[in-house]
């Protein structure tokens, strides 16, 4: 047996301990994130005010999701952006052009969710 084959042999768990393990390491990655990356609390800032906006300024319950899920959407990316720049970071701190061109479109990803942002809230507040 390879290497392969063990890492395709190791414990998984199953059910409740899967779950419960996979919250942990979510929560762990929350608490990482919010810990070490600026851009994440400016953006969990910025979300505690624009959420209890999209909840108030929307006229229905579809209104207020599509108000409040791009700005969610901001979070998500930000987590996956911070991820991009931890393992590029593992890898080595040279300069490289395929780590600087990864690091680069994990950030412009997160502008696009801004423009997504942009877009919704003009569409959904300028459309009545």
């Amino acid at each position: 047996m390879d290497a392969n084959d063990a890492a395709l042999d190791r414990y998984k768990p199953r059910g409740l301990t899967r779950v419960l393990r996979a919250l942990g390491a979510s929560l762990r990655g929350l608490v990482g994130a919010f810990r070490d990356e600026a851009a994440f609390r400016q953006e969990l800032a910025f979300a505690a005010v624009v959420i209890p906006l999209g909840l108030w300024l929307g006229r229905s319950g579809v209104e207020r999701a599509v108000l409040i899920a791009p700005v969610l959407l901001i979070l998500i990316v930000e987590l996956v952006n911070s991820a991009i720049e931890a393992t590029v970071d593992r890898i080595g701190f040279e300069r490289h052009a395929l780590a600087g061109l990864a690091k680069d479109i994990g950030s412009a990803a997160v502008l696009m969710s801004f423009v997504l942002l942009t877009a919704v809230w003009l569409l959904v507040l300028l459309g009545r």
